[in-house]
């Protein structure tokens, strides 16, 4: 078992080894810091380095803290997706009378394909240009929620794409409903909390 715990640590970056044998080491077994500890002392890590990294490491676990206290019940997710489902359904009427306009209609217009291309334009459209904008749907501004990260900050773009992707995922807009962040929030690491600011 000590070999386990060697091999582990030694794959560690000095920074996780410095939370381990200071911010986290109640959540470790006492001979797994033990081991963390000797290889500190044989990668001749700078102690004074422990002090800043452990000041970093408290104050992203108040935030995460924080951010968890704040999530939203599942009923005002369910609330959520009724009216993101509706603004949805208007925008994708929107986009398709747009696209009814600017698109000449013949034999070879493919009616089904402008149908797909509205549907997807106005999906992306809704959830990434409001979420990344406003950290908000309209059902979010309704029921005074918004998106951020696990560390409760504001999602990059990259966060928000992955999160509207996985939107896609059969049974994710039910997920919440059985886990306490739904698979769009679990994969993106983003959760649903109340704003606190409105």
């Amino acid at each position: 078992m000590e070999n386990n715990f060697e091999k582990a640590m030694s794959e560690r970056t000095d920074e996780e080894l410095i939370k381990i044998v200071t911010v986290e080491r109640e959540d470790y077994q006492p001979i797994a810091v033990e081991i963390a500890e000797k290889e500190i002392e044989k990668r001749n890590i700078d102690t004074s380095e422990f002090q800043e990294i452990k000041d970093k490491s408290l104050n992203e676990k108040q935030e995460k803290d924080k951010a968890e206290s704040n999530v939203v019940s599942s009923m005002i997710r369910f609330l959520n997706f009724i009216i993101d489902s509706i603004a949805f359904l208007i925008l994708v009427f929107i986009v398709g009378f747009i696209f009814d306009l600017m698109i000449p209609r013949g034999e070879n217009t493919p009616l089904e394909f402008i149908g797909f291309l509205t549907v997807v334009v106005s999906f992306f459209g809704y959830y990434i240009f409001m979420e990344n904008k406003y950290q908000k749907t309209i059902g979010k501004f309704i029921t005074k929620t918004k998106v951020v990260t696990k560390l409760n900050d504001k999602p990059e773009l990259r966060d928000i794409v992955i999160r509207t992707i996985c939107r896609l995922i059969p049974f994710d807009r039910i997920s919440y409903l059985f886990m306490k962040n739904g698979f769009h929030d679990s994969i993106s690491k983003t959760l649903v909390i109340k704003d606190k600011t409105e």
